[in-house]
């Protein structure tokens, strides 16, 4: 015997209380019921037959992209049969392809750096969008697929990355971030290691910008009820400022990636 899933034990408890006593209720009431009944039983045929059928969503999770990865909330509110509106928050860590991190150069402390580096680059983007599914489960052990676009606002938000370095006068060693003065330092061979997670948060900057994303949705949950799948694609941040992360890169406006998200939530009727 097949396992229903807790939205159609529901229904079908729903149905069961609704019919008993019915005959002591008015013919308004009685027909308010019949179609309550009416809209519960289609409500059951569309999750056996592997429709997704809910009011609102929320989803949460983790994305690895060309250039970096990210955690993301998502909240959805159901329109039609097919379209949800969706309201998105990522945060996201961009890295420039020519960072290598490199051992301490300590011997018995120091932490691994990366040369070169003069900022973390960070994201925070607030967007509005719409997943429209494309194909639906057919059946429980199905997969859903949808096509989810959005677009917004992007805050990025720079943090100066500090290095510890070798005194050249012989004193104590140094945790410095990168200037002008001591670029010799920061790009010489005296380097101990990086300085270290707690520098630099309060000197971390904001460059507002605005951000386009596109993406394919495969939902193989095998209930309703809970959001369990993958989405692939595409997005773009562009800045009013240039963003330097490397000495030696070209700083950029434009950051263009693909990326691959592992989905996991909740959806209710």
């Amino acid at each position: 015997m097949k396992k229903l899933s807790l939205s159609v034990l529901f229904a079908s408890m729903v149905l069961a209380a609704d019919a008993q006593d019915t005959s002591s209720h008015p013919n308004g009431k009685e027909n308010k019921k019949d179609a309550h009944r009416q809209k519960i039983s289609n409500m059951i045929k569309q999750v056996e037959e592997g429709v997704l059928v809910y009011r609102k969503q929320s989803i949460f999770g983790a994305q690895f992209r060309t250039n970096g990865y990210g955690i993301f909330y998502e909240m959805g509110r159901m329109k039609t049969n097919r379209k949800t509106t969706i309201y998105r928050l990522d945060i996201t860590e961009i890295k420039s392809q020519k960072e290598d991190k490199l051992p301490s150069g300590g011997i018995f402390f120091g932490n691994p750096f990366i040369y070169g580096k003069i900022n973390n680059f960070y994201q925070a983007t607030l967007g509005l969008g719409q997943q429209y599914i494309l194909g639906q489960k057919g059946n429980k052990n199905g997969v859903a697929v949808s096509a989810v676009y959005s677009g917004g606002l992007s805050i990025g938000l720079l943090r100066p990355y500090y290095l510890e370095v070798q005194d050249p006068l012989g004193g104590a060693n140094k945790t410095i971030k990168y200037t002008k003065a001591d670029s010799a330092l920061f790009l010489g061979t005296t380097i101990v290691g990086a300085g270290g997670l707690g520098k630099g948060w309060s000197e971390m900057k904001m460059k507002p910008g605005a951000f386009v994303k596109t993406a394919l949705r495969f939902d193989y949950g095998r209930f309703n009820e809970v959001v369990s799948g993958i989405e692939v694609g595409l997005s773009a941040e562009f800045y009013g400022d240039k963003i330097p992360i490397m000495v030696d890169q070209k700083d950029k406006r434009f950051f263009f990636q693909g990326y691959i998200s592992m989905l996991f939530g909740r959806r209710k009727q």
